[in-house]
């Protein structure tokens, strides 16, 4: 496979205020560093779908910004496509594209069809490629009736949406996305995930996505690089992560009535509880007789068996340390 993003011994450090009295603060001001990222490696081939996972300051953002040249590295070597990213060359920038959830790529004066038309011009493409593909584009994510309505009276899934058609219409072949459904309802999260996915398997798009929801990587990525304390502590594929849980299980116990919260604790540890439904972790060799004694001992109306959600894995890594 060929590789489209490598990463050598990758570092970013700032230099951050130390908190002092107000005085100090402006006539004797002390900085402390701070390493973002700590001398990480890894290499990524064209078509994969790899997530960035880690807790908040992990460096998950910052090493985004650096792949795409918003942020100068302090330390080691990025090539993506074998281009330096900080150069910010315009063959470079054409071959990629960057979401953020949290931020907008469109003018929120114009239309989001306004606003295609200004990269049409931008990326040099061919005007009936590029209104094909708008239009393929927002009939798939369904937002075909807003396409000429101003980006500020669009709903916030309305606007992601928009945002995903606008980075991709030029069939980028690096897609970057950061916390890419953020805020979305149910629905358009789902959506939007499907989107990716279909992105990435058809068209062999790579994409390279950072999310705090556990959903958005499950359904888009194959691959997981978690980040800790700006060091890569894990790098494979999901279903490894995921493996090294097998022999633990999540039992939902829903009941008819009421039950103590001491009786259901004699049965394994309890990781969430609602009325009349209580989540308890046992061990995976332990599950049947779990259920059988639950089934005798507690007013039962269903039982659920699920593996440790992703989630759970990642706080239990990050709690390890």
């Amino acid at each position: 496979m060929e590789k489209i993003i490598e990463v050598k011994n990758l570092t970013k450090k700032f230099k951050v205020p130390v908190k002092q009295g107000f005085v100090k603060s402006i006539f004797i001001p002390k900085n402390k560093e701070v390493v973002a990222v700590d001398n990480i490696t890894f290499v990524v081939e064209r078509g994969e779908a790899v997530a960035f996972l880690g807790p908040n300051g992990a460096g998950k953002t910052t090493t985004l910004k650096m792949l795409t040249g918003l942020l100068y590295p302090s330390e080691g070597q990025i090539k993506v496509m074998g281009f330096e990213p900080v150069k910010r060359n315009f063959g470079f920038l054409k071959k990629i594209a960057l979401v953020m959830g949290n931020k907008s790529g469109l003018s929120w004066d114009l239309s989001a069809r306004q606003s295609f038309d200004l990269f049409e011009s931008i990326y040099g493409l061919k005007h009936e490629t590029a209104v094909k593909t708008v239009e393929d584009l927002a009939e798939l994510l369904e937002v075909t009736k807003s396409l000429d309505m101003p980006i500020r009276k669009l709903s916030l899934g309305q606007r992601l949406k928009m945002e995903l058609i606008g980075a991709i219409m030029h069939k980028p072949e690096v897609v970057f996305l950061d916390e890419p459904t953020l805020g979305l309802d149910v629905v358009a999260k789902r959506n939007i995930r499907e989107f990716l996915r279909n992105t990435n398997k058809d068209n062999g798009t790579t994409i390279i996505l950072t999310s705090h929801d556990m959903a958005d990587i499950e359904k888009v990525c194959d691959r997981v690089i978690v980040i800790n304390k700006g060091k890569i502590i894990f790098d494979d594929a999901i279903g490894k992560l995921t493996g090294r849980y097998r022999d633990r299980k999540y039992l939902t116990l829903v009941f008819k009535e009421e039950v103590d919260e001491e009786e259901v604790a004699k049965y394994g540890k309890i990781v969430d509880k609602k009325p009349l439904t209580f989540t308890i972790e046992v061990a995976g060799e332990d599950q049947a007789k779990v259920i059988a004694a639950v089934g005798e001992k507690l007013p039962i109306e269903d039982i659920d068996i699920t593996h440790v959600p992703l989630d759970e894995i990642m706080a239990d890594m990050f709690k390890k340390g």
